[in-house]
């Protein structure tokens, strides 16, 4: 990217010079490894109504649970890229994997070289930590998350004395991304892997993927009314409130957020890295409205091929 285009973006991103707080119509960017940060555009949609969203799922080269976490990271990155040549002003990491194998790495990249902000997610192990009274949390996430150092200082951070038991579900990704969200099969899968921990006595669930909301009623059928299931999507909305009002750059005055999101419009974007017409079919269920998406090419990257 030329110099030149480069300070276009991050004039249109951050508008300077202004004596009072200026509306920042620039859109909000949101990236996943697939469709399971639509879970986390749909808290925004309902936290943030008056934002423009650009969404991409980098459905060709998902899931990233399985890669390494340099691949992890040069995929986010790429991907964080796409969203600044379409001018975001802030981009919504909303996939556990990416957080917590690259988020620091966008900052320490994108965010220097064009002054915007990186919002991730965080697996809601503090609230579970808080509200469990059998004193045993349970994680559903990805092979990454749940292998990886991030989720280790987040439980002797907020969860000391705590036990917490952490599996990976890669085939509840691939189920989602299939749009198989519903069913004996998809049940079947998370029962596999959660009722261990069920007979080990947890109280509270953490969906630590963001594909795993979308199967949510699958989950609460198989775990029980005993069992809360938790996931970060609205905290992750109101930290990126935060974030936007905290820079002035909000596409219009804060104010109280409605009861349900917003319906999409024609200024809405969503980009992927795969089969469009497969993409939009599951995003259409998962948000409940129709989605219409393009796919951007020359994306895919074999894995094993980044050293």
């Amino acid at each position: 990217m030329s110099q030149q285009r480069a300070q276009r973006i991050v004039e249109t991103v951050r508008p300077a010079g202004h004596p009072q707080p200026q509306p920042n119509l620039a859109p909000v960017g949101v990236f996943d490894s697939g469709v399971g940060g639509l879970t986390i555009l749909h808290d925004l949609l309902r936290e943030l109504p008056a934002e423009r969203y650009i969404y991409f799922g980098d459905t060709g080269n998902c899931p990233y649970g399985v890669r390494s976490q340099r691949e992890i990271q040069q995929l986010s990155i790429a991907a964080g890229r796409q969203l600044i040549e379409r001018g975001a002003k802030i981009i919504v990491v909303a996939c556990n994997t990416a957080s917590v194998s690259a988020l620091a790495e966008l900052r320490a990249v994108l965010g220097q070289e064009f002054g915007i902000p990186f919002v991730g997610v965080v697996p809601a192990v503090k609230p579970a930590a808080e509200h469990t009274r059998t004193r045993k949390i349970g994680v559903a996430a990805t092979e990454a998350s749940a292998r990886g150092d991030y989720l280790k200082r987040l439980i002797a951070e907020h969860a000391p004395g705590i036990e917490v038991l952490a599996v990976g579900c890669p085939r509840l990704v691939t189920l989602a991304e299939a749009g198989v969200l519903e069913g004996p099969e998809a049940e079947t899968a998370v029962r596999e892997y959660i009722e261990p921990m069920l007979d080990a006595g947890i109280d509270q669930l953490v969906l630590g993927c963001t594909h795993f909301p979308a199967m949510r009623s699958v989950f609460e059928r198989v775990a029980g009314s005993a069992v809360e299931i938790i996931d970060s999507g609205a905290a992750i909305a109101r930290r990126t409130r935060f974030v936007l009002t905290d820079r002035h750059d909000l596409a219009a005055p804060d104010g109280n957020a409605p009861a349900h999101p917003r319906p999409l419009e024609p200024r809405d974007e969503f980009w992927c890295s795969g089969d469009a017409e497969a993409f939009s079919r599951v995003a259409s269920a998962i948000l409940g409205m129709p989605v219409a998406a393009r796919t951007i090419p020359g994306m895919l990257v074999a894995p094993g091929s980044i050293s």
